[in-house]
């Protein structure tokens, strides 16, 4: 579905849009920490604690809360109720991750995504790697080289990116004579709806932010920068394991009527985008053809962005973004493809004061050739890996393996019966087998819909269920322990 006339409801009251995310992964991470704390340890299992934190961050998803269009008074109080639900999940997963580890002094990482890190397991516990060397080249011309076994990453002398070169194929995701990570302003001011709507408009004024301060600090570069009443200062580095670009972008806003996107022309010639949604993607053309097409100028993302042609593509992923737009344009007969978070808007109606003061995001550009890729660099941004010192490294409750089937939670059940609820998806869209692996004496398993009402039994091979999925099926499972 899209909703005409709402387009601005994307990137509105960005604290709000913030707390929600955040709490959202944390609540998941919590609940699979707290789990498995209960199985393996005897902690108890915090069921009322979670129930109301799960039903505050839903009813701050209520209309107009989550879109951003409500009065000032609103979102100050879903930013302080935000900020109340983080310490406590923080404080769960905590005790939870403390009570798994055990006494000691070992150093350990604990991997809070759906996707393995660094070779440790999806919702597991392991020893952490060092992180990949890193080599940073400061050239005459005022340009940074920062090269790692994966990538060639080259920061021009104004801050933007100049380059990304993928060592293993060649492939340059930078279009020629373009620059990513290159901030860009523009005049926001709608018809009407002003919280609501993002006009088409907006296009018309575009103002390119490159001046600032470039230096270099240790295996970053950081870059400074003015503009109106705001400034920005971005970080820019290369991820733990070198395979992709990380951007940290903090600012502090203090404009009207403006709107602050984050531009990345890729060297890929892509008919559509893949946007992710709850359990999959959705797909929306890159062109124009129709009057339905140059309707859609601002699409829905939650956390990563794909592009691709056979055999290469790019993923832009975010932290905290969910407004986009992805156009595509020749170039002397090269089709380039850019790729834009909306990173801030600063509307006067209903809040005279939306989004005034300080801002944090974090956005991560890595080569994808398929989805699935930009799923992992989704869920590794989403939820970030944590250093915790202890003396063991348990196994995690399950496991999921082969095809293109991805965790998505694991939890007590709800009923408080101790069974423990799985719940995957199929995130290609495609059909897949995949084998769960279950690391607990296993009785049974049955099939439940979302709100964990047992269907039909399933007859586990050992300690492993086989699991065939349509494209985008969502299945959840009821783990009976012995």
């Amino acid at each position: 579905m899209y909703l005409q006339f709402h387009r601005g409801i994307f990137t509105s009251q960005s604290r709000t849009k913030r707390g929600n995310r955040r709490n959202e992964s944390l609540l998941v991470e919590a609940e699979a920490w707290c789990a498995q704390a209960t199985l393996l340890r005897g902690v108890e299992y915090p069921h009322d604690d979670l129930d109301e934190l799960w039903e505050q961050v839903l009813l701050l998803q209520f209309h107009d809360i989550l879109p951003g269009s409500s009065i000032a008074w609103v979102h100050r109080e879903a930013e302080a109720t935000h900020a109340r639900v983080t310490a406590r999940l923080e404080e769960l997963v905590d005790g939870a991750l403390t009570a798994l580890a055990g006494p000691g002094g070992r150093a350990l990482t604990a991997n809070p995504a759906t996707e393995p890190v660094a070779g440790i397991p999806a919702l597991g516990i392991g020893e952490p790697k060092p992180d990949a060397d890193v080599r940073v080249v400061e050239r005459l011309d005022g340009s940074v080289e920062l090269t790692s076994e994966a990538l060639t990453v080259l920061i021009a002398a104004d801050g933007t990116v100049a380059s990304i070169v993928e060592s293993e194929s060649g492939r340059e995701l930078i279009a020629e004579g373009r620059r990513g990570n290159l901030l860009q302003l523009h005049v926001d001011a709608p018809a009407k709806w002003d919280a609501w709507e993002l006009d088409r408009s907006y296009r018309l004024s575009t103002t390119d932010l490159t001046g600032g301060v470039v230096r270099v600090e240790g295996r970053e570069v950081v870059v400074e920068r003015e503009f109106g009443r705001s400034s920005v200062t971005q970080r820019i580095g290369l991820d733990v394991t070198g395979a992709a670009l990380l951007i940290h972008t903090d600012v502090d806003w203090h404009e009207r009527h403006r709107l602050l996107k984050l531009a990345f022309p890729l060297d890929v010639h892509a008919a559509d985008a893949a946007y992710e949604t709850s359990f999959g993607h959705l797909r929306r053309p890159t062109h124009a053809n129709t009057s339905w097409d140059a309707a859609r100028y601002e699409s829905c993302a939650h956390r990563y962005v794909h592009v691709g042609e056979p055999g290469f593509g790019v993923a832009v992923v975010n932290d905290a973004v969910y407004g986009h737009d992805v156009t595509r344009d020749s170039d002397d007969g090269r089709v380039v493809t850019t790729v834009r978070q909306s990173l801030l808007r600063a509307p006067t109606y209903p809040d005279p004061d939306a989004d005034q003061g300080r801002h944090s995001f974090v956005t991560l550009v890595a080569p994808a050739p398929t989805v699935l890729e930009a799923a992992h660099w989704g869920a590794v941004i989403g939820s970030p890996a944590r250093a915790i010192v202890g003396a063991e490294a348990p196994e995690p409750l399950v496991s999921l393996e082969g095809g293109s089937a991805r965790l998505s939670s694991v939890k007590l059940a709800a009923d408080r019966g101790g069974d423990v609820v799985v719940r995957v998806y199929e995130a290609q869209g495609s059909r897949t087998r995949a084998v769960l692996r279950v690391g607990f004496p296993l009785a049974g398993a049955r099939l439940a819909d979302l709100v964990e009402t047992p269907g039909g039994e399933i007859l586990p091979e050992g300690d492993s269920i086989t699991l065939d999925l349509r494209p985008f099926e969502v299945r959840t499972l009821l783990l009976h322990r012995k």
